[in-house]
């Protein structure tokens, strides 16, 4: 007999194992018991093939309809005709007329491929298929699969889904009885089935209450491991000791406030008071700070900073690009003014010395920075990846502020943490908004702090889309609109998804940001969510043409990723000066980038861009007391699921809802998403937004089961459970903190 844990050689044999491995990356008998089904036909009950989406790998049950066999310059073509009773998919054969004695009129199979389009028609190229042996009665005939229902499963070519569920079915019937980890009174107080059951309902289903009930049961499991580890994890938190820091009457944190030449908002100032009290605690604060674009929460970190430099320690703030952590410095000196002078003439008699360390600093700069940094000068330090390097040593390491915090691995931010002497405050911030269920679920053993609302003063981004295939003059209009601002002593930017316009340059169709958001939110971006006609537009072939044409006369210039780190600072210093009307960019001005004078954005082939990508491009305009403009401009196609995607971001400024809409687009994945992990995830089931309810559920019974033994020594089997999931490097991913 088998157990979960049986290699699947062991099981179906070794050539089918090693095709399950290299198509899914299954080696045991649970990974392949966890490859669950993605829909049931009822046998007998055709498929409906007017649902069949071109691209979709489709399994069909069918009936033939006709079989004709063509030659054309010597090939022989066999196409048969599949129909459902009402629509038809045709199947097409090269060179196989052997088929033809078993591909009879009014036979009924399974037939598996990826569904095609050509001449307006629905086809499979040479499909595998199962047809169902000759006889009356149907039920029997069908003798290699169990039940009513027939499972259905994300397949290849070389492993259709009947081959999958026939391999499930051996698993099955060799499988030992499973240990069930859940506590007999959870599953009757939920009415849910016992592990074994479950994972037979689900696979060989008798009745679809049966998968309903199987799909909660499994589904909750997964809830429940994650919500067991999160709450662990809390509790290790809090077993760890920081020292506490204290805002100083009078100190640092009142003379800034005191320098404002704003009110902070009612958001502001309940975040900043959080922040104080979590800082003030003997164990390390771990805190979320997420808040729309514009919303102030550099002022919040820059506050929290200066609690902890007010008691002797220092803070670091860590950047994920050199324009950004540049920006950070600039805003923060900016901000605190002479209190970011200590020590010279322009000093505060009290205040503090602020460095900045990149990668692009000359030796002497270089020197100097970790001079003030080694020796607690600088009570303010902010980077990017430099911070981390060998070199790099703090005086009193008390708070860590990673920004942008998606972009940086555990590994990175952990190496930054272990310069502190003690464990030190840690506070993760991201201007992309968060549904509450994504932030249960990955970042759960956080405390959460929001930012919604923004600063008087702003007024709402004006957001439109130009669809040039219907409308290309409109197009004309934009470069007309820019250069009005341009004529009022405003500035605009113009955004382009790549840099030149090399055919050997890759075109990425997703962008490095919307990987890291996908991983974040759940799945990278289906294929047919972002347009793939025509070529992308490049900021060095646009520039030349705009400055030479619709924009000529007007001071423009380039800023992207492969311009040097003096060439980027100058140039954006330019911009923020005023002295550049129009900067055509790539999205590196996408977070960070604050030129209030800013009045106007296009944003080229937006429909490349991820719906939270667009949302944060168009923060970069509007952020001071003259109104924004932002137009996304698009050649695909009307009805297309990406021009629906532009529509939903010109329609509302709301980033949190923008971030339920982009998670609720995409199809496939699970909360962690599978490219981040390198791993084959535990979640297979869970969907964020859809499970709501049953992710409140498990974390309360989590927190109850953490209580009653933080160990979970009372429950061996649940605590084995939680034990794998830790094992596989997915927990990495997990640990946000």
């Amino acid at each position: 007999m088998a157990t979960l844990d049986s290699r699947l050689s062991a099981i179906i044999g070794d050539r089918t194992a090693k095709v399950l491995a290299t198509s899914f990356g299954m080696a045991s008998v649970s990974d392949l018991l966890r490859h669950y089904p993605r829909r049931y036909v009822v046998r007998g009950e055709l498929t409906d093939i007017s649902t069949l989406l071109e691209g979709d790998e489709a399994t069909v049950l069918a009936e033939i309809q006709k079989v004709d066999l063509r030659r054309i310059n010597g090939r022989a073509i066999l196409e048969v005709v599949l129909t459902d009773g009402s629509s038809k998919l045709w199947l097409t054969f090269f060179n196989q007329v052997w088929r033809q004695k078993e591909l009879r009129v009014g036979r009924t199979g399974l037939f598996a491929g990826k569904v095609g389009l050509f001449n307006g028609k629905k086809q499979l190229s040479h499909p595998d298929y199962l047809l169902i042996p000759d006889g009356n009665n149907v039920d029997e005939a069908i003798a290699d699969f169990a039940g009513k229902y027939l499972a259905v499963y994300p397949a290849t070519a070389k492993m259709p889904s009947w081959k999958i569920a026939q391999c499930m079915d051996v698993a099955l019937a060799s499988l030992d009885e499973i240990p069930e980890y859940l506590p007999s009174s959870l599953l009757e107080e939920n009415n849910y089935p016992e592990l074994m059951s479950a994972l037979k309902y689900i696979h060989q289903p008798e009745t679809l209450e049966q998968v309903d009930s199987a799909r909660e049961r499994l589904t909750f499991d997964e809830a429940l491991l994650l919500q067991l580890i999160l709450a662990q994890r809390r509790e290790e938190l809090k077993s760890l000791t920081a020292v506490a820091r204290t805002v100083r009457e009078d100190g640092l944190v009142s003379q800034f406030e005191s320098l404002l030449p704003f009110e902070l908002t009612a958001g502001q100032r309940e975040i900043c008071q959080e922040i104080e009290a979590d800082m003030q605690q003997p164990h390390p604060m771990h805190r979320l700070l997420q808040g729309e674009v514009g919303s102030g929460k550099t002022v919040v970190a820059l506050r929290a900073m200066l609690a902890v430099v007010d008691s002797g320690g220092q803070a670091a703030l860590l950047a994920p690009t050199e324009v950004l952590a540049t920006q950070h410095f600039n805003t923060i000196q900016k901000l605190l003014g002479p209190l970011a002078h200590h020590g010279t003439l322009l000093g505060a008699s009290e205040g503090t010395s602020v460095a900045l360390l990149t990668g692009s600093l000359n030796a002497a700069s270089r020197r100097e920075a970790l001079g003030k940094i080694s020796s607690g000068a600088a009570g303010i330090v902010i980077g990017t990846h430099a911070l981390l390097s060998q070199g790099v040593e703090f005086d009193d390491l008390g708070l860590v502020v990673i920004d942008e915090q998606h972009r940086f691995g555990v590994e990175q931010r952990d190496a930054l943490r272990m310069k502190a002497k003690l464990p030190p405050h840690l506070l993760v911030m991201t201007a992309t908004p968060i549904p509450r269920t994504v932030a249960m679920t990955i970042f759960g053993d956080l405390d959460i702090s929001t930012l919604r609302q923004l600063p008087s003063g702003r007024i709402p981004i004006e957001t439109h889309v130009i669809a040039v295939a219907d409308k290309p003059h409109f197009l004309k209009r934009a470069w007309e609109r820019i250069r009005e601002e341009v004529d009022k002593g405003h500035q605009a930017y113009v955004v382009a998804p790549r840099i030149v316009g090399d055919e050997d340059e890759p075109e990425s169709k997703i962008s490095e940001r919307d990987l890291a958001m996908a991983a974040l939110m759940g799945d990278l971006l289906e294929e047919d969510q972002i347009s793939g006609e025509g070529k992308m537009t490049a900021v060095e072939v646009l520039a030349p043409e705009l400055a030479g044409g619709a924009l000529k006369g007007l001071a423009v210039a380039v800023l992207h990723g492969r311009l040097s780190a003096q060439e980027k600072e100058i140039t954006m210093q330019a911009f923020s000066d005023g002295k550049i009307d129009v900067l055509i960019a790539t999205t590196v001005i996408e977070v960070g980038v604050d030129v209030p004078n800013a009045s106007m954005m296009v944003i080229m082939d937006a429909d490349r861009f991820g719906v939270s990508q667009l949302h944060q491009l168009r923060g970069r305009v509007g952020r001071g007391s003259i109104p924004g403009l932002c137009l996304l401009v698009s050649g695909a196609a009307s009805d297309s699921s990406a021009m629906s995607r532009l529509q939903a971001v010109a329609g509302t400024l709301d980033g949190f809802e923008l971030s339920r809409i982009d998670l609720d687009q995409r199809r496939e994945g699970d909360v962690l998403g599978r490219a981040q992990s390198g791993t084959r995830s535990h979640l297979r089931l869970l969907r964020v937004l859809r499970d709501e309810a049953l992710i409140e559920k498990a974390r309360e019974v989590s927190a109850a089961f953490i209580k009653e033994s933080p160990d979970l020594s009372s429950w061996p089997m649940l605590a084995h459970e939680v034990a794998l999931l830790k094992s596989e490097e997915i927990s990495t991913f997990l640990d946000k903190g």
